[in-house]
C-alpha cells in the first residue's frame, strides 16, 4: 500500500491544487456557491475521463519505457507530463481555433475567456480531421504489435496467429490501414472527402516518421552512453506523439461537459498525472510480466479506440462508451491473466 502511494504522491497533490483551482475558477465565472460546486465537480469528472480513455495508453507507455534508461524515464515523468497537460490540453485546442478561425493566439484566448461556446464550436468544426489523423495513428499502433513475428504470446489465439501470418507480408500494416481510410473516405459527404483522407495520410506519415526516427536513433544507441540517450530521446518522442494521438479523444469529448479552456485543462491534467505515474508504476513494479495478457488487452483497446475514431467522423459516440470499451477489454485481459497465473501456479 504504501510503495503504491509513492508513485500516487504527486498525482494527488496534483489533485488537491486543480480542484482548489477550478473551484476558484468557478467563483470568479458565476460569484456563486452553485457554479463554485459545479465547476469542482466538473473538473473531477473530467479527471476521471481522462484516466478512463488513457488507461491502455498507460500500459502501452509502460511497454516502451521499460526499454529506456531511468533517466529517461524520469523525463517522461517530467518533461512529458509538462508536454502532456501544456502542450496538449491547452495549445493543442488553442491552435485549432488559431488555424480554424484565422486569428492570433492572444485571440484565441480572449474567444476562450470571453466566447466559450464560439470556441467550443471552432473545436467541434475541427473533429473531423482529428478523428481521422488520430484514428489512423493508433490503427498503426496497434497492428504494428500484433503483426510483430517475434510476439510469442497470444491472447485470443486464432485472431492473433492469423494476424501474425498476414504480418509476414511487408508493410501490410500500412496497406491495412489505407484500405481503412479509403471505406471511410467513400461513405463520407464528397465535401468532407479531401480533408478526412488528408488528415488520415498525415497520421499515416506521422507514424512511419516516428518510428523511422525511433530505430535511427537506436542504432546509433548501441555502445556508448551517449548514443544510448540518443536512443531514449527516440522512444521519448515516439511516446508523446502516442500520448497526444489518445489525448484527442478526451480533449474533444471534455468539451461535452464543459466550454471552459481553462477548466478542461484543469480537470485532463489532474488525469494525465495519474496515467503518467501509473505508467512508471508499471515498469518499476514489473505488472506486464506479471499479468500475461495484460498488454494484449491494451493493445486491442487501442485497435477498438482506433476504429471508433474513424467512426466518430461520420456518428455521435459518447466518450464514455470509449472509456467503458477500453476499461472491459483491459478488464477481461486482466482476469485471462489470473486464470492463467493460477492453473499455472506450480
Amino acid at each position: 500500500m504504501q510503495s503504491t502511494l509513492r508513485y500516487m504522491k504527486w498525482p494527488l497533490i496534483v489533485t488537491v491544487v486543480g480542484l482548489v483551482l477550478a473551484a476558484f475558477l468557478g467563483w470568479e465565472f458565476s460569484g456563486t456557491i452553485s457554479g463554485t460546486l459545479s465547476f469542482f465537480l466538473i473538473g473531477a469528472v473530467l479527471a476521471v475521463l481522462e484516466i478512463s480513455l488513457s488507461f491502455d495508453n498507460a500500459i502501452v507507455n509502460a511497454n516502451k519505457l521499460k526499454t529506456m534508461t531511468p533517466e529517461w524515464q524520469h523525463r517522461f515523468l517530467t518533461w512529458g507530463i509538462v508536454i502532456a497537460v501544456f502542450g496538449m490540453r491547452i495549445v493543442f485546442p488553442l491552435m485549432i481555433v488559431v488555424i480554424a478561425a484565422k486569428i492570433g493566439p492572444w485571440a484565441a484566448i480572449q474567444l476562450a475567456a470571453t466566447d466559450p461556446a464560439r470556441y467550443a464550436e471552432l473545436i467541434g468544426e475541427a473533429h473531423l480531421p482529428i478523428a481521422a489523423f488520430g484514428g489512423s495513428f493508433l490503427m498503426l499502433v496497434g497492428l504494428n504489435y500484433f503483426f510483430d513475428q517475434s510476439k510469442e504470446v497470444d491472447w485470443i489465439a486464432g485472431i492473433e496467429r492469423q494476424l501474425r501470418k498476414v504480418g509476414a507480408v511487408r508493410g501490410m500494416e500500412v496497406g491495412f490501414v489505407l484500405l481503412f481510410v479509403l471505406l471511410f473516405t467513400i461513405l463520407l459527404p464528397v465535401e468532407e472527402e479531401r480533408r478526412f483522407m488528408f488528415a488520415a495520410i498525415w497520421g499515416i506519415v506521422t507514424y512511419l516518421a516516428v518510428d523511422a526516427l525511433g530505430h535511427i536513433l537506436d542504432r546509433w544507441g548501441q555502445a556508448t552512453a551517449a548514443t544510448a540517450g540518443k536512443a531514449g530521446l527516440g522512444a521519448f518522442l515516439y511516446l508523446e506523439v502516442l500520448d497526444a494521438s489518445f489525448s484527442f479523444d478526451g480533449v474533444i469529448g471534455a468539451f461535452a461537459l464543459t466550454q471552459n479552456l481553462f477548466l478542461i485543462a484543469i480537470g485532463l491534467g489532474i488525469g494525465a498525472m495519474y496515467v503518467r505515474s501509473m505508467t512508471v508504476m508499471l515498469v518499476e513494479r514489473g505488472t506486464l510480466a506479471e499479468f500475461r495478457y495484460l498488454e494484449h488487452g491494451a493493445f486491442w483497446s487501442i485497435l477498438i479506440l482506433s476504429v471508433v475514431m474513424f467512426a466518430q467522423s461520420m456518428w455521435h459516440i459518447p466518450e464514455v462508451v470509449t472509456g467503458l470499451g477500453g476499461a472491459f477489454v483491459i478488464g477481461l485481459s486482466l482476469w485471462s491473466s489470473l486464470r492463467w497465473n493460477r492453473r499455472n501456479a506450480a
